[in-house]
């Protein structure tokens, strides 16, 4: 039975850091892609940016990723708040683990900031890998 793996995503670099990680570490996997269009930019910015016809423009560099190891992914757009929006796809369709990026934020920008990776690692059912940032600062 092939794992499937949900790889949540955005415009970034750290983002698509992410996907290649699900696409080379786990080997045969299917992989779903999913971006969460947060509600409040649909209510109050009038749409989501980036997005045309019900896809964000990204996922076309999502196909490239994919189509470069020779794996193909699913797409999916969601609406709502990122973190509750992921963990809910996860409660009501077959996820085996999720893999995602996070800038690793610290100190007093991670309380008034929040992390996304965070609160989906504290509330998911299933295993969640984290990908950091490459160029974080790790310490001494």
């Amino acid at each position: 039975m092939t794992q499937q793996l949900l790889v949540p995503m955005d415009d970034s670099a750290l983002a698509r850091s992410a996907l290649e990680y699900a696409l080379t570490a786990f080997g045969e996997v299917a992989v779903t892609v999913v971006h969460v269009v947060d509600d409040l930019e649909v209510a109050y910015g009038g749409g989501a940016p980036g997005v045309a016809d019900g896809e964000p423009d990204f996922f076309a560099d999502v196909r490239t990723i994919a189509d470069e190891r020779d794996a193909a992914v699913d797409t999916v757009v969601l609406e709502g708040a990122p973190a509750d929006a992921i963990v809910e796809y996860v409660r009501t369709d077959p996820v085996d683990g999720i893999v995602m990026g996070s800038e690793g934020r610290s100190g007093v920008s991670r309380v008034l900031l929040g992390s996304v990776a965070e609160a989906v690692a504290r509330r998911s059912t299933v295993p969640v890998t984290i990908v950091p940032a490459d160029d974080r600062d790790v310490g001494d």
